[in-house]
């Protein structure tokens, strides 16, 4: 078994196979979940209930029913989260995806990142042409009103619960809560950036969460290499053409620096 910070043998054998056909791809698509995130010690949705907010229902922290039932005890419990995000930076994961970014474009060559974390740790990593499919937690926008119309708001912690706009109306957290339907917009957006890819990573998600997780799906489906980087197996396994077992802070700058040793 590899010891901590190493790669497994059978992690690198992958890669010796993979980096070659990395090196090569002028189009990459890359789709991130909630593991990358909690490698910079973000917990999950799940795992931040705890304390005083694991009595109550997680529905109820993140619907609009909830919200409007009680909308100084969900930005409470939203302002928690962002506190705990402030203290947070990009791991090395986050910024091999930058760098790989950033080599592609002096190639006349695109990378797109499609995200399910609401953190902003990529945009701090310095990610251009991002995604984000759950929307950010670090915007809001009136109630009622449409994705289109969010600004930032990076009071931490906020002064009031709820947070006012300066008409007095009511602020929401710009994000995706249950029983919402994601911004179509950026979900096509997301679709058409998989369907021209000629590689796609999927990193750190479960694939269970439609329908952001056929993205990978349809990229394979259009003729795009499939790479799925995850410590466990999920439901894209078996669909990938190259597995790597690992977390991502580790896999992603030895595959991004053994493509920087092949393009320069």
């Amino acid at each position: 078994m590899a010891q901590e910070g190493q790669l497994s043998a059978d992690s690198l054998a992958v890669l010796e196979q993979l980096v070659p056909v990395a090196a090569k791809a002028r189009r990459v698509f890359v789709f991130t979940g909630a593991g990358v995130s909690a490698e910079s010690g973000i917990p999950t949705f799940r795992d931040a209930q705890t304390g005083l907010w694991a009595k109550y229902d997680p529905v109820m922290l993140a619907s609009i029913d909830g919200f409007r039932k009680d909308p100084a005890n969900v930005w409470k419990w939203y302002d928690e989260r962002r506190q705990t995000m402030s203290r947070c930076q990009p791991n090395p994961g986050h910024h091999a995806i930058t760098d790989w970014q950033g080599l592609l474009k002096g190639l006349d060559g695109r990378l797109d990142l499609a995200t399910q974390n609401i953190d902003d740790l990529h945009r701090i990593a310095g990610t251009e042409e991002l995604i984000e499919l759950h929307g950010n937690i670090w915007e809001v926008r009136p109630l009622g009103s449409e994705f289109q119309e969010a600004f930032r708001l990076m009071d931490c912690p906020l002064s009031e619960h709820p947070p006012r706009h300066i008409d007095g109306s009511t602020l929401r957290p710009n994000v995706v809560w249950f029983g919402e339907m994601l911004d179509e917009a950026v979900l096509n957006h997301a679709f058409q950036c998989a369907m021209k890819a000629d590689l796609a990573l999927s990193i750190g998600t479960s694939s269970l969460v439609y329908p952001a997780a056929a993205l990978p799906f349809v990229a394979r489906e259009h003729g795009a290499t499939l790479v799925e980087i995850n410590p466990e197996r999920t439901e894209l396994t078996a669909a990938a053409d190259y597995v790597l077992q690992e977390p991502s802070a580790l896999a992603l700058p030895a595959l991004v620096a053994g493509i920087r040793r092949i393009c320069g």
